[in-house]
């Protein structure tokens, strides 16, 4: 039975089924690559899932895993509403995509615990035993029961460049990085106050 560190469920907030899920995934992808957690940039992650879905806290499973987060500027979401990863080796540009088993998913979309969701029970106030079984199931579960991973494939993503550059928006005059930086008239403009114009 595979463990999650205990840190893991405390950065999250709550117990549910989907963040062990997206940690289990990370480790699949970088089994897979043969890595190891990123400590800074080594790996990029692509996450499909989106906003406001039964099983959007996926991704903090995920970048737990992986140590790929948004404050290392080396994850990106895609919004596209799935639950499934594409993780990159960024030395080799090796890459391999992790989905999830549909029938498996569609059990786990099926559960009493989504249902309470739907009824808008938060995570923190469902009963163990209604919880309990399905993190079980999801932890002694092995990565065929629960994943599809591809063959490791050449990517050709390329992140985006970070900077150190800034500029004060000549507006509202907050500091605004070079990279989102908008120019208007020659001066730099932050996006919000871009958007304004």
């Amino acid at each position: 039975m595979i463990q999650i560190p205990e840190w893991v469920f405390e950065f999250h907030g709550h117990r549910c089924p989907a963040m062990p899920i997206g940690y289990r995934a990370g480790l699949a992808a970088m089994k897979k690559l043969g890595v190891e957690r990123a400590s800074n940039k080594e790996l990029y992650l692509i996450c499909e899932n989106g906003p406001s879905h039964a099983t959007a806290c996926f991704l903090d499973g995920v970048m737990a895993a992986t140590g790929c987060t948004y404050g290392k500027g080396n994850a990106e979401k895609l919004n596209h509403g799935k639950n499934a990863i594409t993780l990159i080796d960024q030395k080799t540009n090796r890459a391999v995509r992790v989905t999830m088993v549909k029938e498996f998913q569609k059990k786990g979309l099926a559960s009493e615990f989504v249902e309470l969701r739907r009824q808008k029970v938060e995570p923190k106030d469902i009963p163990p035993e209604v919880l309990n079984p399905l993190l079980e199931n999801i932890l002694k579960a092995n990565d065929e029961e629960l994943f599809i991973v591809s063959e490791i494939f050449q990517s050709d993503h390329k992140p985006p460049k970070g900077t150190f550059n800034w500029y004060e928006c000549d507006i509202c005059s907050e500091i605004v990085f070079e990279n989102t930086t908008k120019m208007v008239n020659g001066k730099p403009v932050c996006v919000p106050c871009f958007e304004k114009l």
